[in-house]
């Protein structure tokens, strides 16, 4: 029998952040442009945002093909009924390299940048920090994440990846920070992957600067708005409950961040996709749950849980304190062959 619980706490902010309601809105709008026409299936490179629901959403809503190399996109022409598939390729919303950008140029794509606008300034800072002569101490969670992939393509040469505190990946790509080295201790520049857990990050910063004290670290923290807040708002509830549910793919790296902080606070945090997901052992004891989703889930997943647990105590307390963040990025255009590259 599933025990009654009493209390349910939602967290505010949870779910989509801007520059994931960008991404999947480029796709759905280039989807729905295609629709009508002969070439009525696009091609995604990586999946546009790391989540199951939203990809299987995609694919067998919109006509989505995701592919994970730009020649998988020619190949997929190749097949039969590869005459549906248009010659636009979407970037996720993680962002790519440039040699992605420009293979997808040798091949005559047009491209349509879903890019994560803060992950674009990360991207800029490479640039802008390579071109100065400084050494790139990129901080990541796996050298195969397409963000951290997409941020050290930019300067290769001058970029080494430098593994957060207390990573649960064991990367041998990944270089310590108490081990790192550089060509000049006084052209040092610190950047991160922007969905980390923001603690072991600062904490990470701190080892590097005390063995850099020259270090650059830009003004403004590259990691998201979207991660920070919604780790905060797992902190605020984290002392009030007896069991913590994150909605979230296991490849979601803020999601993942924020099952580590929950079961750090709890001792009690679990995994699901969704609401068939738990299990009623799981349930045995517990009076108060909270409740969040990583920035790439969608928000429904959550009501289905909430719908769940009324279903079984129509009295039960929902409890959804905190703001809802207010912003928007703008969409991005299609870019023909051939275009200039984007100027930050």
């Amino acid at each position: 029998m599933v025990a009654v619980v009493e209390k349910l706490y939602l967290a505010k902010p949870r779910g989509f952040c801007a520059g994931v309601v960008m991404a999947i809105q480029a796709v759905e709008r280039i989807a729905e442009q295609l629709r009508s026409s002969e070439q009525s299936e696009v091609a995604v490179f990586h999946p546009i945002v790391h989540n199951d629901t939203v990809v299987k959403r995609l694919e067998r809503g919109h006509g989505v093909r995701f592919v994970e190399t730009i020649d998988e996109v020619a190949t997929l022409r190749g097949q039969a009924r590869g005459d549906r598939l248009s010659d636009t390729v979407v970037f996720s919303a993680h962002g790519v390299s440039p040699s992605v950008r420009e293979q997808a140029d040798a091949a005559g794509l047009t491209t349509l940048d879903a890019t994560c606008p803060l992950v674009t300034k990360v991207h800029s800072e490479a640039k802008k920090y390579a071109a100065r002569g400084y050494h790139i101490l990129l901080i990541g969670d796996s050298t195969q994440h397409q963000e951290v992939i997409g941020t050290y393509g930019e300067a290769p040469d001058h970029t080494t990846i430098v593994a957060v505190i207390d990573n649960p990946n064991h990367d041998p790509g990944l270089v310590d920070a108490n081990d790192v080295t550089v060509p000049d201790p006084d052209k040092v520049v610190v950047l991160t992957q922007t969905t980390l857990s923001v603690d072991d990050t600062m904490r990470t910063i701190h080892v590097i600067k005390k063995r850099f004290p020259k270090l650059v670290v830009p003004s403004r923290d590259d990691l998201c708005y979207a991660t920070k807040n919604r780790q905060d708002a797992v902190r605020e509830i984290g002392s009030k409950v007896d069991l913590f549910l994150v909605v979230t793919s296991n490849y979601s790296s803020n999601g993942m961040r924020l099952l580590e902080l929950a079961t750090k606070l709890t001792g009690n945090a679990r995994r699901i996709e969704n609401v068939g997901d738990i299990e009623p052992g799981w349930l045995e004891g517990v009076r108060s749950i909270g409740v969040t989703s990583a920035a790439s889930t969608p928000d429904d997943l959550v009501q289905e849980i909430s719908r769940f647990f009324q279903k079984i105590n129509p009295r039960i307390e929902i409890i959804e304190d905190g703001e809802w963040e207010n912003i928007t990025f703008r969409q991005p255009k299609p870019m023909p062959p051939g275009a200039p590259l984007r100027v930050e």
